[in-house]
This record gives C-alpha cells, sequence and structure tokens, in this order.
C-alpha cells in the first residue's frame, strides 16, 4: 500500500484536531505542530470541510473542528475524502480488472487486500489514536 503525502497529512490534522477538542484551532498551529506546509494543509482541510469531516470559521475567533465526535470518523474516512477509494488497480475498483492466463487470479488477492485494508482503516477512528 501506498499512502500519500496528502494522506498522511490529512490524517495527521485530523489527529491534531481529535487531540485539541471541540474548539478552534488556526491552521497554523496544525501546520507547525505536524510539520506540514501551510497551503499545503488548507488544501487537505478544504477537502476534509467539503467531505463534512471538517468545520471552519474565519476570522480572529476563527479556525478548525472536526464537524462530528473523534470517535466516529475513521481514518478510512479521512483518506477517502482527500485521495478517494482505499486501494484500486490502476485507477479502477479490483474487481472490474480482469486478467488472463496464468495471472487469472490475481484479482482475488487484490480484493483481499482491499478487504484488509478496510478491515483496519475502517475499525481506527480518530479517538483511537488520541487517547
Amino acid at each position: 500500500m501506498h499512502v500519500s503525502a496528502k494522506a498522511d497529512y490529512a490524517v495527521r490534522a485530523a489527529i491534531e484536531l481529535a487531540a485539541a477538542g471541540p474548539g478552534p484551532v488556526k491552521g497554523e498551529r496544525i501546520a507547525e505542530a505536524q510539520q506540514i506546509p501551510l497551503k499545503f494543509l488548507e488544501n487537505i482541510l478544504s477537502d476534509l470541510r467539503h467531505a463534512g469531516y471538517v468545520q471552519s470559521q474565519r476570522g480572529a475567533e476563527g479556525g478548525y473542528w472536526l464537524a462530528g465526535p473523534a470517535d466516529a470518523i475513521t481514518l478510512a474516512d479521512i483518506i477517502r475524502a482527500v485521495d478517494g477509494p482505499l486501494a484500486n488497480v490502476r485507477g479502477a475498483r479490483p474487481e472490474s480488472v480482469a486478467y488472463t492466463g496464468s495471472a487469472s487470479h490475481l484479482v482475488e488477492v487484490w480484493i483481499a487486500v482491499r478487504v484488509a485494508l478496510r478491515g483496519v482503516l475502517e475499525r481506527v477512528t480518530l479517538a483511537d489514536l488520541v487517547a
């Protein structure tokens, strides 16, 4: 599995928000705490906001916070919000890939990889990582 920089930063930013509690957290604080480039972080937080996992408010008292409880947001949720599907083969769903000859059973392996990956990432919540 390849974890993109965007997914890694998104998970770290979400954990930072979960650890901070219900109040707004400035993007600069998250960027500094997790050593994430601020412009990249702002794009990631925008993706998370559009997906409904983060809320934001502008202004002196503004910032970012989780849109729901940390125990209801999984790592899979965050990764999908910024990178799309958890596991694909050359950009396609594993069950839509076809192989011929001796590689014909490889599809079953890719499907099993996706199931295993989901099994881990859908089970771990942000709250699990803050505790």
